[in-house]
This record gives structure tokens, C-alpha cells and sequence, in this order.
């Protein structure tokens, strides 16, 4: 294991970096003889401070608040990183170990000798924002199936495999095999947080720094030390493109625009118009979240809310309807305890209420967008005659 040790020398600091795998006793292991050997003056880890809270506390989850995740529009942030946390579990229970371990070695060696301990990391959000507004419509969707399909193989771990994910930490061996599809994800997920890793380790206090690194980081980051980093731009979360707000606003205002027009036209053309728009957008809404087999009242609020919704860029049909689905079927403790277990298997999914609610929002949204757009194309060609 020791040769996972990098030892750099830069402006008169001693910095080591310890490449681990998130899953393996043998990093945690590593990393409490170094730093015991070393007696560094900092500990830098791959933490952020929400993934530091978190470490610290595993049984926070236990006091999500669902019904708040939906009303500030984190659903997608938050199923993010239940998948990939669940996936990060999945392997370690293989290896009959647990996630994270070298990291809370890595803090508790620094407690216990009085060195400072350093959050080195990139706030994850910061990260999967980066990576959304960096992709493209068909990129979304190609990267959403790719993830999915990535979870469904059940195959054990092997001995190389044990050796690989000194190479590979877990957050990026999730999209490895997506690398040439997607290089913008390469560049963001490794690329950005190998420089943002690097300023923080050089900035670290004192003349000798270990820092305990995800095996695939340590290659990139041995060559940003020697380099300047822009850390306010890496810091940054992108706003979104000013053509997609355009495009948000400019198609629901095109559609009243044309239903107007066709009560204009004639009395019967608008009622048309209009009950194709309530009807595409409602029915198919509600389908999906009958899909999901969300409660009768969820159902019924996807069929009236989607309507309105998909004529306001600012609300989302299926935050509307997770809220219905939240407050009627309420999650327990024990539905986000399962996460870990229940987010690999269809059957668990729709067992567990927490993972439910998150997709009844993700179907009701799918559902009344494809409902727009089937409904937008239905008015245009009667309008126009098509």
C-alpha cells in the first residue's frame, strides 16, 4: 500500500498524497500510519462541509424533510446523491466494510494528534450543477440512461476489482465507461476538483500536509500543485443559459398567445384549443404518476395542476404533486434507512415512500412536458390546418 504514497516538495512544503479507495479498510488503514509516521501539521480530505456533516453524523438522513427538499427544487440534487451514496454502500457491503472509513480516519488522526483538518473539496452541489448546465437536452437524457443502466449490474466484486478502485474512487467509476461520450463530465467531475484539491492542499497551514485523495485524483492533482488555479471560477455556480429562460418563457407565452387567437377566430376553435391543451397536459401528467402508483389524490392534482403549470416556468407539475403524495403518505424513518437497499430494485422503489415521492415529481414532470409538447403540436396544426 505504500506506494500509494505520493511525496511532492513545493515551496518549501512537504506535501504527501495518500491514494485510497472510499471502500477499502486496507486506505483506512494507510492512512493512519501515515499520518501517525508523518505527524503532518494538516490533513487535507476529499470533503466537502455537507459531506463532512455527514460523515460525522450518518443518522442526519433520519431527519430529511421531504416535503422542504421539494419546495427548494432539490429533488434532483438529493436523488443524485442517494444513488450514488447507495451505490458507494453497495460496494463496501460487498467487501464487508464501510464507505467513507479512510475518510473518518483521516479526521480522527488529525483530532487526535492537534493537526489542522482541512475540507479540501469542491461543494458537491457546486459539482452536479456544473455537470447539468454543462450538457446539452440529448446529453441529459443519454447521461440519465446511462446512469441507470450503470446500477443494474449485480456483479460481485472481484480481486482486480479491489485493486482497480485504488485507481478509481467511486463518484467517478459511475461514469467511466461514459468518459468518451461525455468529456465535459471528465473535465468537471475530475478535471475542475483536481484543481480545486490542489489550491486547498497548498494552501493548507503548515510545512508538512497529507492529504487523503480518491485514487483517481492523485494523478491530476501531482500536476495542478506545480500550477495556479482560478479558485473563484471553480467556485462558481453557472446561472442558467439566458436562451433557455428565453425558450421557458417565450413557449407558454406562445401558446396562450395562439389559444387567444383561436377564441378570436371563432368561439368553438378556442374551446378546442383549450380543452386539447387541459386534456394533453392533465391526462398524460396524471398517467405518469399513476405510473408511479402515487395515491388517488396525487393523481388528480397532476391532472389539475399540470394545466397551469406548464405555463409557468417557475412551477413544476411534479413538485406540486409531491407535495399532495409527501403529506398523504408521509415517510418514516425506516424509508430512509432502506434507501440503501431498496434504490437498487424496482420492487424497492415503489415499496419505500421516500424514493416514491422523488419519482412521482421526476414521472409528473416527464409526464406534463411530453403532454406540452404533444398538446403545442396538436394547436398549431389545427390552428394552421396542417
Amino acid at each position: 500500500m505504500e506506494e500509494n504514497v505520493v511525496r511532492l516538495e513545493y515551496l518549501g512544503k512537504e506535501i504527501l498524497l495518500v491514494a485510497t479507495a472510499h471502500v477499502l479498510k486496507q486506505s483506512a488503514d494507510l492512512i493512519k500510519k501515515v499520518i501517525n509516521e508523518e505527524q503532518p501539521d494538516s490533513v487535507c480530505v476529499e470533503l466537502d462541509e455537507a459531506r463532512y456533516q455527514n460523515i460525522q453524523n450518518p443518522k442526519a438522513w433520519e431527519n430529511t424533510d421531504i416535503i422542504q427538499v421539494i419546495k427548494s427544487k432539490k429533488v434532483g440534487f438529493l436523488l443524485a446523491n442517494l444513488i450514488l451514496g447507495s451505490y458507494q454502500k453497495k460496494i463496501a457491503k460487498d467487501l464487508n466494510t464501510v464507505a467513507g472509513q479512510e475518510m473518518l480516519q483521516g479526521i480522527n488522526s488529525a483530532k487526535e494528534m492537534g493537526a489542522q483538518l482541512v475540507l479540501a473539496d469542491r461543494n458537491i452541489q457546486t459539482t452536479f450543477i456544473r455537470i447539468w448546465r454543462g450538457l446539452n437536452l440529448l446529453e441529459k437524457c443519454k447521461l440519465l440512461f446511462s446512469v441507470l443502466f450503470s446500477f443494474a449490474d449485480n456483479t460481485e466484486i472481484s480481486d482486480e476489482d479491489v485493486n482497480k478502485l485504488l485507481k478509481t474512487d467511486v463518484l467517478e467509476s459511475v461514469t467511466s465507461d461514459m468518459r468518451k461520450q461525455f468529456p465535459k463530465i471528465a473535465e468537471i467531475l475530475l478535471s475542475e476538483r483536481d484543481q480545486y484539491l490542489a489550491y486547498k492542499i497548498k494552501e493548507a497551514p503548515g510545512k508538512k500536509v497529507v492529504a487523503v485523495l480518491g485514487g483517481a485524483h492523485v494523478p491530476g492533482v501531482k500536476e495542478e500543485i506545480f500550477k495556479t488555479q482560478n479558485i473563484d471560477r471553480l467556485s462558481e455556480v453557472p446561472s442558467k443559459s439566458p436562451v433557455s429562460r428565453i425558450i421557458g418563457w417565450a413557449i407558454p407565452m406562445g401558446i396562450v398567445g395562439l389559444i387567444i387567437y383561436s377564441f378570436v377566430m371563432s368561439i368553438e376553435t378556442g374551446v378546442h384549443q383549450l380543452s386539447a391543451w387541459v386534456l394533453w397536459t392533465g391526462v398524460l401528467a396524471a398517467m405518469f404518476t399513476a405510473l408511479s402508483f402515487g395515491h388517488p389524490l396525487s393523481i388528480l392534482t397532476s391532472l389539475v395542476a399540470a394545466p397551469f403549470t406548464t405555463l409557468n416556468p417557475l412551477i413544476a407539475c411534479g413538485w406540486v404533486t409531491g407535495l399532495v403524495e409527501a403529506t398523504i403518505r408521509k415517510p418514516v424513518v425506516q424509508d430512509i434507512n432502506n434507501i440503501p437497499k431498496d434504490i437498487f430494485t424496482v420492487k424497492g422503489f415503489f415499496k419505500n415512500r421516500f424514493l416514491k415521492v422523488l419519482l412521482i415529481v421526476i414521472m409528473a414532470n416527464i409526464g406534463s412536458s411530453i403532454g406540452s409538447f404533444v398538446a403545442g403540436l396538436d394547436i398549431i396544426k389545427t390552428l394552421f390546418k396542417l
